[in-house]
């Protein structure tokens, strides 16, 4: 498997339960997205399976971890999204209980259900799956991962083992990209705007749709700088109307947001936005509660967009709210 770096803590509890053989048949792992989630998932698939580890990790060299790096293992099962919303379906999480009762087909002794990126997963599915999840047949095991643990009932949590994913240090994520073969002038770009989330500096990378939502990013934080509510209100109305898009570039233009109200208090203190200039000068025009207002627009915004209401009407009131708290 990929090498990970990073999240040392996390990979040596993992490598305990291997060393134990006392492993959790439900876990979550949480975290921005691009932290390694997905690897995470992975290496807990092949302690749970790989025969000959080495040192309580996964030798990554024998067929079933070779399978499962390749997605062919016949007893993991990556479920599958439906709908508009890329969500997890009633029907689905049936199915999921009927199946996990069918004894695995191979000899590693159990069996992996692998659930990614959770955010969308109704109640209703999370009510289906609980008694399965309360009560599972030795062999089965639940894996999830999600932005945050907010996304499930706490009925679910409290059955759950939740391990939160961080981002890595820029440095490991400079010898990280640097591994992957990318140039050392796009690296560097990738980092000012990701620092140590390696895989959105890959992302970055890789999509010039990304880098064009950035760049709207920093257009929409310099419209706020100059106070101008036409450039605001158009920059917002060339988003479009593809909700993730949309919902990705708020969420850059709140982390900005942000870093401003942090430097507000410590003008030395490092960002996790993709726009430190625009975060430094955002700190000199606003003030704390100005930051605060602006972040809950932002995130009130999100929300409205999440529950499918029009698009154009969240982003006129976002626009008319940051403009108010402007003045």
């Amino acid at each position: 498997m990929k090498k990970i770096y990073g999240n040392n803590l996390l990979i040596s509890n993992l490598c305990n339960m291997k060393k134990s053989g006392r492993f959790a048949h439900t876990v979550l792992f949480y975290g921005e997205k691009g932290t390694g989630k997905k690897l995470m998932a992975e290496l807990y698939t092949g302690l749970l399976m790989c025969r000959n580890p080495v040192e309580n990790m996964p030798c990554g060299v024998c067929s079933i971890c070779r399978n499962i790096h390749a997605d062919t293992h016949p007893d993991v099962k990556y479920v599958g999204t439906s709908g508009k919303s890329g969500g997890y379906s009633v029907d689905t999480a049936r199915r999921i209980c009927t199946d996990a009762f069918i004894k695995p087909n191979n000899d590693t002794d159990c069996k992996v259900y692998i659930f990614r990126d959770c955010h969308n997963m109704d109640v209703r599915t999370q009510n289906t799956l609980l008694k399965i999840i309360e009560e599972p047949p030795d062999y089965v095991y639940f894996i999830f991962t999600s932005e945050t643990k907010s996304d499930f009932l706490p009925t679910i949590i409290s059955r759950c083992v939740c391990f939160g994913v961080s981002p890595c240090t820029e440095e490991q994520a400079e010898i990280s990209l640097t591994e992957s073969g990318f140039g050392k002038q796009e690296i560097r770009k990738s980092i000012e705007c990701f620092h140590g989330n390696i895989g959105m500096c890959t992302e970055y990378i890789r999509n010039e749709d990304l880098r064009q939502h950035i760049d709207l990013t920093k257009m929409l934080i310099d419209s706020i700088i100059r106070k101008d509510e036409y450039s605001l209100d158009t920059m917002l109305f060339a988003l479009g109307k593809e909700r993730p898009v949309v919902k990705t570039v708020l969420s850059m233009l709140d982390n900005i947001i942000r870093d401003s109200a942090v430097l507000i208090q410590n003008p030395e203190a490092d960002n996790i936005g993709c726009y430190r200039e625009g975060a430094v000068r955002l700190s000199y025009i606003l003030t704390s509660r100005q930051a605060e207002k602006i972040h809950n627009s932002i995130e009130r915004a999100w929300h409205t967009i999440e529950c499918n209401v029009n698009i154009n009407l969240a982003l006129s009131a976002l626009c008319a709210e940051i403009t108010e708290t402007l003045i």
